[in-house]
């Protein structure tokens, strides 16, 4: 069973920074890559970050690369992905999600999200 918990979406102004944090149970992060997605109004979920399951290898959207980093931390099983210079097309629900990763992630399970929104 694969349990994903995001937390750290807010309220922010453009240019500010934030972190976010998905906490995954288990081995979950020793067993899958991880990686997350965003999901604004009216538009499809897509990806933003990823980074394999050994930490060698991470992918970023062109959109944020530059401005969002993603790591994780293999002994506390969590996942962070920090995001600087935050824009208002930033806004979205950001979800975390685990699977295979192929040079992008390949999900397989989801977190239940959390909401950033930026204002301008």
């Amino acid at each position: 069973q694969v349990n994903l918990v995001e937390s750290g979406g807010r309220v922010v102004q453009a240019g500010d920074s934030l972190t976010l944090t998905c906490d995954a149970n288990g081995d979950t992060l020793r067993r899958y890559s991880i990686g997350w997605f965003r999901q604004a109004p009216g538009k499809e979920r897509e990806s933003v970050a990823a980074i394999s399951w050994n930490g060698g290898s991470t992918y970023y959207a062109n959109f944020v690369k530059g401005r969002f980093t993603i790591s994780r931390d293999g002994a506390k099983n969590t996942v962070y992905l920090q995001l600087n210079n935050l824009k208002p097309e930033d806004t979205a629900v950001y979800y975390c999600a685990v699977g295979a990763y192929y040079g992008v992630l390949l999900p397989e399970y989801w977190g239940q999200g959390t909401q950033v929104t930026v204002s301008s």
